[in-house]
């Protein structure tokens, strides 16, 4: 079947879930785990129908740090089962998932003035142990390089935006980073769709059995019932709200958004220890549009879990906080250009969130609905093969081995491949060896820049509604592409993106 994910395919498909179909599995929820359960459950030969009340990587998947970790940070804190499953996955991410949709960063922990002597041989331990890691893992040194320590001057090159007084050198290690997640999440329900899976967004499940759903087309107000043989439960950090039984502990992660002239364009990360802190450190990321993002934090969340976190002012200040005592000049509050906000969905365990376990969590409620949560974005690949496992073994579906671990998304080959791909870069990196289709199937005024302020091209957003299943303008400006993390290049992009929208929408 077609990758294709078009409005009017989606049509097609929930007539025949209204008329009485019955499918293998269907999955609530389409996040990267969400994603992840559907290609896998569909790549074994069952069939399969996956919802999510919103669009595609709509909740927690698109608000991460966009990064592929390799666990170091779990080294750190003793949990060496998450530390190990975090790098063998990012290693199938980078070499054989999504080596278009994955790159190399560098992280660079700078040994300044409020940096001690101990606290930097710690860290150079730490790499060490992490390069360790990546061997153990399997992941080649010419797709991580090994860690190794700098000169203040080849620091002071790196991230030229660095306090020259107090700096004395720094140590740098590799980690993965994503050119989007959400480009991850489309992947995967594109992936789900060439495999025969019904991926269906805006249909919010309003009550789970573990033989089905009822469910509301939000688009046409349709009600309808479900039919499945197992249920799997995927909603992250809404979890709760279709599974009474699971108890999550929300914590909310903040980001920065700068512009990059700001910190002088850095071409690496920068990890920064916060003060008084174990294993607690503030990130800044380099992005492929020329910003930087800046993050995070750890705070619990109580109440109602919102469709949008908001971003507190408190956590902004934390993190220019953090990030303003190393840099030559300083960030001024008026210069942050966008913030954002994602809520992880833990479980359970006492103390602060920040130091709850990142292990993930596949659980069968009383009603047999399947329920995963827990983890994080490199790992949800694991979690979805958990996940369909139980499905199958207590529903008693007849299904294959899972196969996810060498099943490459549209546009994936290897890097070699990639390097020969006759498109840009930047293009290459989001959408792999599909990136000459991208820019082909636009007329001209399109394959340019949508506004000064940023790279995305119109052919992009043309794109994501003919194959990607876009449906509003908030799909093409907050997910298929991030314009709406800078609310400026949002407004300056919004009468274009609803044009290229009607006219998308419009062509057979």
């Amino acid at each position: 079947m077609s990758a294709s994910l078009t409005a009017a395919r989606r049509t097609r498909e929930i007539a025949a879930l209204a008329d009485g179909e019955t499918v293998d599995l269907l999955v609530v929820g389409l996040g990267v785990t969400g994603a992840g359960v559907a290609l896998d459950a569909a790549s074994r030969g069952l069939s399969v129908a996956a919802i999510d009340a919103h669009d595609l990587a709509f909740g927690t998947s698109r608000w991460s740090s966009k990064l592929v970790h390799g666990g170091l940070r779990y080294l750190a804190r003793g949990q060496f089962g998450v530390a190990y499953e975090s790098a063998v996955e990012r290693g199938i991410l980078m070499t054989r998932t999504a080596p278009h949709l994955t790159r190399p960063l560098g992280m660079l922990l700078p040994a300044t003035a409020g940096t001690t002597p101990g606290g930097v041989r710690l860290a150079g331990a730490g790499l060490r142990a992490g390069d360790l890691l990546r061997a153990v893992a399997g992941t080649p040194r010419a797709v991580l390089p090994p860690a190794r320590t700098l000169s203040a001057a080849q620091v002071r090159a790196m991230v030229p935006a660095l306090r020259a007084d107090g700096l004395r050198g720094g140590r740098l290690g590799w980690d993965g980073q994503l050119s989007d997640d959400v480009r991850l999440v489309v992947g995967l329900a594109r992936a789900a769709a060439a495999h025969g899976a019904r991926i269906l967004t805006r249909c919010r499940a309003q009550a789970l059995t573990g033989d089905g759903a009822t469910a509301r087309d939000t688009v046409t107000g349709q009600e309808l019932r479900i039919r499945a043989r197992a249920v799997v439960n995927a909603t992250g950090v809404w979890a709760g709200t279709l599974a009474p039984d699971i108890t999550l502990r929300p914590s909310r992660g903040t980001h920065l958004v700068l512009p990059g002239e700001l910190l002088r364009h850095p071409w690496t990360g920068l990890t920064i220890p916060v003060p008084g802190e174990f294993s607690r450190f503030v990130i800044v990321l380099p992005q492929p549009d020329g910003l930087v993002y800046v993050g995070l934090t750890d705070e619990p969340v109580h109440g109602p879990v919102p469709d949008v976190p908001e971003v507190p002012e408190s956590e902004v200040e934390f993190l220019l906080g953090v990030l303003n005592p190393v840099l030559a000049r300083p960030v001024r509050r008026e210069e942050v250009l966008g913030a954002y906000a994602g809520l992880r969905p833990l479980m359970g365990g006492d103390g602060r969130t920040a130091d709850i376990s990142r292990r993930h969590a596949v659980v069968e409620g009383p009603d047999g609905v399947v329920t995963v949560v827990g983890g994080k974005l490199t790992t949800y690949r694991r979690m979805a093969q958990d996940a369909v496992d139980l499905a199958v073994r207590r529903r008693g579906l007849r299904a294959g081995r899972c196969r996810t671990r060498d099943l490459p998304l549209p546009g994936a080959a290897d890097r070699a491949e990639l390097a020969r791909v006759d498109a840009p870069d930047r293009l290459v990196f989001r959408y792999g060896t599909e990136a000459p289709a991208v820019l082909a199937q636009a007329p001209p005024p399109w394959r340019g820049p949508l506004i000064e302020q940023s790279p995305v091209t119109g052919a992009e957003l043309l794109w994501a509604v003919r194959h990607e299943g876009a449906l509003t303008v908030d799909d093409l400006l907050d997910r298929r592409t991030r314009l709406g993390l800078v609310p400026a290049h949002r407004a300056a992009a919004l009468a274009a993106a609803e044009q290229i929208l009607a006219d998308g929408l419009e062509a057979p």
